[in-house]
C-alpha cells in the first residue's frame, strides 16, 4: 500500500475540524485525521507493506523547465519564491506527522527532486505483487494495471467510502485504460496543475482521439497526414499544440526510476520507538487517532 501523503493530510486537514487540538492549543486536525486514514486503512485492507510517499520537492525543477506554467498558480504570491500556498495552520503540523510516522516505525520516503507521485511511481515499477495506490490525485490513474495488478483507491468521502479503481472502471468513466491515462491527460490538460492541453480537445475529445488511434504519437502523426480522418480545424490545433505536446508527455507521466533510499516497507505490528511516541502522543494530545492506529497495526 502507497500513501500520497500530501494528498491525504491536506484532506484530513480540511475535513476534520480544527477544534481538534493540543494541550497547548495548536491544530493538530491534518495529524490525528492522517492518523485516523491510516488506520482505517490498515484496518480495512491488511496491507503487509506500507510507505508513506512525500514530496521532496512539491514542484521539480525539471518540470518547470518543460511547462514554465507547471503549478504556477500554486505558489502564494506572499510567499517565498518557489514555496506551495500551504494554510499557516497545516504548515507546523507536516514535521509532526513526519515524527509520528517515523516513530511507529511506519516507512516515510521521498526523493530530491521528485514529487509523492513520482516515489509511487517508482516503487510501483519495482513491486514483484499488486499494488494498492491511496491517493485523492486523478494524475495516479494512469499507474492502474489489471495485469499486474495495480489500483487506485481514491477517495468519494474519507477512508470508509474508497473507490476501486482498476482499468475497468477508468474504461466506464474515461473511456481509457490506466496505460492510456497520461496521454489523455497531456492532450486534455489539467488547470489545476498549470497544463494548457491542446485547444479544442477536452476529455471526451482526447479519449475519442485515443481510442482510435492508440497513443498521442499516432493522434501526432495522423495530424500530419492529410488524408487521415480528422477535421481541418483539429489537425491545426494539434499540429499548432506541438511544441506543448513535446514536453507535456514528459511533465504528466510520473516518474519510474526516482533514486530512492534504503527503506524497509514492512507495517509493523509495535511502534519502533515507543518511548518517542509517548512524548509526542502526550505533547500533541493525539489521544484516540493514536490508539486507533496502533490497535488496528496490532491486530492485522
Amino acid at each position: 500500500m502507497l500513501l500520497d501523503s500530501a494528498s491525504l493530510y491536506f484532506r484530513a486537514y480540511y475535513g476534520v475540524p480544527d477544534t481538534l487540538r493540543s494541550p497547548q492549543g495548536e491544530p493538530v486536525n491534518a495529524v490525528r485525521g492522517l492518523l485516523d486514514f491510516i488506520a482505517r486503512l490498515v484496518h480495512d485492507h491488511r496491507p503487509d507493506q506500507l510507505v508513506a510517499c512525500m514530496d521532496a520537492d512539491w514542484r521539480p525543477q525539471w518540470r518547470v523547465d518543460l511547462v514554465p506554467s507547471y503549478k504556477t498558480h500554486r505558489v502564494a504570491e506572499a510567499a517565498v519564491d518557489g514555496e506551495e500556498a500551504v494554510p499557516d495552520t497545516l504548515a507546523p503540523q507536516v514535521p509532526v506527522i513526519e515524527q509520528v510516522l517515523d516513530a511507529l516505525g511506519i516507512a516515510r520516503v521521498g526523493s530530491p527532486g521528485y514529487e509523492a507521485d513520482d516515489v509511487i511511481g517508482t516503487l510501483t515499477a519495482r513491486a514483484k505483487g499488486p499494488v494498492q495506490i491511496v491517493t485523492g490525485d486523478r494524475d495516479l490513474f494512469q499507474l492502474v494495471d489489471d495485469a499486474r495488478q495495480i489500483t487506485v483507491l481514491y477517495p468519494v468521502k474519507g477512508m470508509g467510502n474508497l473507490q476501486t479503481t482498476d482499468d475497468a472502471l477508468l474504461l466506464e468513466k474515461y473511456g481509457v485504460r490506466g496505460a492510456q491515462y497520461a496521454d489523455m491527460a497531456a492532450l486534455r490538460g489539467d488547470p489545476s496543475d498549470g497544463l494548457p492541453g491542446v485547444k479544442g480537445i477536452g476529455e471526451k475529445t482526447a479519449a475519442q482521439l485515443i481510442n482510435e488511434y492508440g497513443d498521442l504519437a499516432a493522434i501526432r502523426a495522423a495530424a500530419l497526414d492529410v488524408a487521415s480522418k480528422l477535421t481541418p480545424a483539429r489537425r491545426r490545433n494539434i499540429v499548432e499544440g506541438a511544441a506543448y505536446l513535446d514536453v507535456a508527455p514528459t511533465v504528466v507521466r510520473v516518474a519510474s526510476d526516482a533514486p530512492l533510499p534504503d527503506f524497509d516497507p514492512a507495517l509493523p505490528r509495535e511502534p519502533l520507538d515507543p518511548m518517542t511516541l509517548e512524548h509526542l502522543s502526550t505533547r500533541w494530545g493525539l489521544g484516540t487517532s493514536l490508539d486507533r492506529l496502533l490497535e488496528a497495526l496490532a491486530t492485522r
